[in-house]
């Protein structure tokens, strides 16, 4: 950052985004704010077992503090991302930044489970302010022309994160203890809280005034579905499963029947009637599934069937986000010649191929025999990623880009909790062999997206 200067104002998005410097430091608190809420989407994992021990709680009851994040997060995306149409991206992006970085304060002060509880569904809430309008920002920082490679960085930062979350969270362990884990957040969104007052710009409002009942109920929809599908895969009462599940359904169908009438739907149905919009979320849920299924049975894979140590599985489990992070900015540049269904299409292939590769390990592998396996299933989900993310932004008219980006957001959220919820209930149902099946259906789910995205060749 050596000689660039912070403007001394934001300026108006043009339609070919904003001048050198600040599209630089605009980058900057993006990729800043993104890194804060991916890397605490899942740090706290690794904290769990001190966590319960130091705050007087059962293991059960602590698993509440990586549960009270991800409900947050996913409940809140539409509702912000609809505010930010409303009232400006980059003020939605400030409060959440500023939500997370307070949050995390008080995650760091708590002693007790119910408070720690209480601050990490602000935080959240924060980091859903965070993400909702990240790639609507996108949009009006780069010139279109190179809006690809901004898709691209975008997601080399969350790959980047997210490779890097289990690694930051031991080292900080090693040195301090669990409160630094929420600690370390202050100084770092206070940093990009004030780069941001100087460098987002500001964007076209829609208008409309905000939709509270749909944002209630689709609050409802979404966290009775993730209940639901959650406790399904962990075995719970059926009739509790189904009671969840049906409040969900009857609370969706309402929602999506109010919003039918609607010009800037807090839901984007609207959108959801552009082929290439709609194809694109539901190539990101399959694709979703597929890569959680992977990332939550291959830990049971390498510790279990291949007597791996926790240490051995974390660098195996590297070279899937190390090889996203190398090729999301070469699948920006390819976004920008050619089309999302293609290279989504041949990327989603490529990993199901990959995952299919690793259902065949034998029982003893050699390490350059998971390596390449991983390897190849990064690349596949990197050519993936970042251009179906650009289709998704791109597809919706610029002043629905706040709804496009929730979406972007939530189809990622709602198909990593179906792939978990997956793997609970093939573990339950084949106890011996679990991972050989989550794996193989991994591939089949992937071959699916593969399919949806082909079909996106032709909605353009």
């Amino acid at each position: 950052m050596t000689g660039l200067s912070i403007p001394a104002g934001s300026s108006t998005a043009s339609p070919d985004g904003v001048p050198m410097p600040q599209r630089m430091w605009a980058i900057l608190t993006i990729a800043l704010g993104l890194t804060l809420a991916v890397l605490d989407g899942g740090i706290a994992n690794v904290a769990l077992p001190t966590i319960a021990r130091e705050v007087h709680t059962s293991p059960a009851n602590s698993i509440w503090v990586v549960n009270a994040y991800q409900l947050a997060v996913t409940i809140s995306l539409l509702p912000l991302a609809s505010l930010g149409e409303i009232y400006g991206y980059r003020r939605i992006y400030q409060a959440g930044l500023v939500l997370f970085t307070i949050a995390s304060l008080a995650c760091s002060l708590s002693s007790s489970l119910p408070t720690l509880i209480v601050a990490r569904m602000l935080q959240g809430l924060g980091a859903a302010g965070i993400m909702s309008v990240n790639g609507a920002l996108i949009r009006f920082i780069y010139p279109r022309r190179w809006l690809g490679r901004g898709v691209g960085l975008n997601a080399t930062v969350g790959s980047i994160a997210s490779a890097l979350g289990p690694s930051v969270a031991s080292a900080i362990l090693a040195v301090a203890p669990w409160p630094y884990l929420f600690a370390v957040n202050v100084p770092l969104g206070i940093l990009g809280a004030v780069i941001s007052l100087r460098t987002l710009p500001l964007t076209p409002l829609s208008g409309i005034r905000f939709d509270a009942a749909s944002a209630g109920l689709q609050a409802v929809a979404f966290g009775m579905l993730l209940f639901g599908v959650s406790e399904m895969g962990h075995g719970d009462s059926w009739v509790h499963v189904g009671v969840e599940l049906a409040v969900a359904a009857v609370s969706g169908f309402v929602l999506v029947m109010r919003q039918l009438s609607r010009t800037a739907p807090l839901l984007p149905v609207d959108l959801l009637r552009i082929p290439l919009f709609a194809l694109s979320v539901s190539t990101s849920v399959c694709a979703f599934i597929a890569q959680s299924i992977a990332s939550v049975s291959m830990p049971f894979l390498f510790e279990h069937r291949f007597q791996l140590d926790q240490v051995m599985t974390g660098l195996l489990m590297t070279p899937w986000p190390l090889v996203v992070a190398v090729i999301a900015p070469i699948a920006g540049r390819l976004a920008d010649k050619y089309s999302a269904g293609l290279l989504g299409g041949v990327g989603l292939a490529v990993m199901g191929l990959g995952l299919l590769a690793m259902s065949l390990l034998p029982d003893h592998p050699a390490t350059i025999d998971i390596v390449w396996r991983m390897s190849l299933c990064g690349l596949g989900f990197g050519f993936f990623n970042t251009p179906n993310n650009r289709a998704i932004i791109t597809a919706a008219p610029p002043v629905r880009t706040g709804g496009a980006s929730g979406m972007q957001a939530t189809a990622r959220l709602l198909g990593q909790s179906m792939g978990a919820a997956l793997v609970a209930l093939v573990f339950t149902a084949f106890p011996e062999n679990g991972t050989t099946v989550t794996l193989f259906i991994a591939a089949g789910v992937s071959g699916v997206a593969a399919c949806v995205s082909f079909t996106r060749m032709a909605a353009v």
